[in-house]
């Protein structure tokens, strides 16, 4: 009996978060109350309450069911032989576009959380978990970068920090548009080409770090 009660426990909180990704898409975060959240789950506002303490309960657990692009791809860096890191580098980062284009949850929750929200209010708290997740990511891809220039793959004085702007810019900014216009371009395909495009060019012209500026030393004058 009991093992009959958590199912369907578990499956009333599927329900409901089912129902949060179609309300939160439709209407946008801010401007849905967790009643129509429950009426859209056929039950009663009462049911979300016993599962979720509130709307921002409620929204980051939804957001922890789907399986972001990034930070799930980007998790694999640490179990990637980095011989070849631009190699590592284009598997991931391709992976990154071409995982978030095969789930539609991911596709969806993704929508919600950039195009659908407001991180202000009961959902302010979400703005340091979104840019927690950002920095580490940042700190995968420059790490893999600085390993480029460890092994040749890159000149030494490459700035790591710099090109890794670039490639997240670029990542994120193709994910944004093509969930807005999903028909405008198959991501799958797309996703090698646009990738390679920005490693070629930093291959070729990688940006580089500024020489620190030499102190000024006055000419010594010398008096007869």
């Amino acid at each position: 009996m009991v093992r009959k009660a958590k199912g369907e426990a578990l499956k009333t909180k599927e329900r409901l978060l089912d129902a949060a990704e179609a309300v939160f898409r439709e209407r946008g975060v801010t401007r849905t109350s967790l009643a129509e959240v429950a009426t859209a789950a056929g039950m009663t506002r009462g049911a979300v309450y016993w599962h979720f303490k509130d709307k921002a309960d409620l929204f980051h657990a939804m957001c922890d069911r789907a399986t972001m692009p990034l930070d799930a791809v980007f998790e694999r860096a640490g179990d990637s032989e980095l011989d070849d890191p631009m190699a590592t580098l284009r598997e991931l980062s391709v992976g990154a576009l071409q995982s978030l284009a095969a789930d539609p949850r991911a596709q969806r929750v993704f929508e919600i959380i950039f195009h659908k929200t407001e991180r202000v209010g009961e959902l302010a708290g979400t703005e340091q978990s979104c840019a927690d997740a950002r920095q580490q990511c940042l700190a995968t891809i420059e790490s893999i970068i600085r390993r480029c220039t460890e092994v040749g793959q890159l000149p030494a004085d490459t700035d790591a920090a710099l090109a890794t702007r670039g490639l997240h810019a670029l990542m994120v900014g193709i994910m944004h548009d093509w969930v807005l216009e999903p028909g405008a371009f198959d991501l799958h395909a797309a996703a090698p080409v646009l990738i390679d495009l920005y490693l070629a060019g930093l291959r070729v012209h990688a940006p580089r770090r500024r020489a620190r500026a030499m102190p000024k030393v006055r000419p010594k004058i010398v008096l007869a």
